[in-house]
């Protein structure tokens, strides 16, 4: 029974679509950040530093025990 409802919930996530304009504006604003720092090499440092600290918040937060 447990493997049943395991596979119902994979079935709901694949069909879930909420978050998916989300990721979409991500990958959107990665891309005009990298063209970004191609065209103007002067904005690479910062560029940088900002996707190094959303690197580091999301891995703390998927580190964080959930309650």
């Amino acid at each position: 029974m447990k493997v049943l409802i395991q596979a119902i919930w994979r079935l709901r996530i694949w069909k879930d679509t909420h978050a998916q304009d989300m990721i979409e504006y991500a990958l959107m604003a990665g891309f005009v950040a990298l063209a970004a720092g191609a065209i103007m090499p002067g904005v690479a440092n910062s560029i940088s530093t900002i996707f190094s600290k959303i690197g580091s918040v999301t891995t703390a937060a998927a580190a964080e025990p959930t309650g």
